[in-house]
């Protein structure tokens, strides 16, 4: 699959960080509050301004820190139904082009991702 940086995943966007995300983008010099919204399942989130991702660059149309995105942002457009089963989102205008390999790949490391995350907020 080819990214063709339309943007649709930047739109209010739920992605799920780990502590790990949370870390590389601190180190990049953002602070936790600025771009964490923590959710009642205590999962943090990728906070949305105005629509979008926080790290999303609506004036220059792209990632701030696409280099150093959360694991999730990745991953997509792998995603997690609500019956665990790993799927591609739709939403994705490239989904048709991931291959059933690239799928099983990333699957397999979104679910280890999501157990990740899982883990840290049974902590918390």
């Amino acid at each position: 699959m080819r990214c063709v940086h339309c943007r649709r995943c930047c739109r209010e966007t739920e992605m799920e960080l780990s502590e790990a995300d949370i870390a590389r983008l601190e180190r990049r010099g953002y602070d936790c509050e600025e771009f964490v919204i923590m959710g009642e399942d205590s999962i943090p989130r990728l906070r949305n301004v105005d629509g979008w991702c926080v790290l999303y660059d609506v004036v220059r149309g792209r990632c701030r820190e696409y280099r150093s995105r959360p694991l999730g942002c990745v991953l997509y457009p792998a995603n997690m139904d609500a019956d665990g089963a790993i799927i591609v989102d739709e939403l994705c205008p490239q989904a048709s082009t991931v291959s059933s390999q690239e799928l099983a790949d990333r699957g397999r490391r979104l679910r280890s991702l999501l157990d990740t995350i899982d883990r840290e907020a049974q902590r918390r």
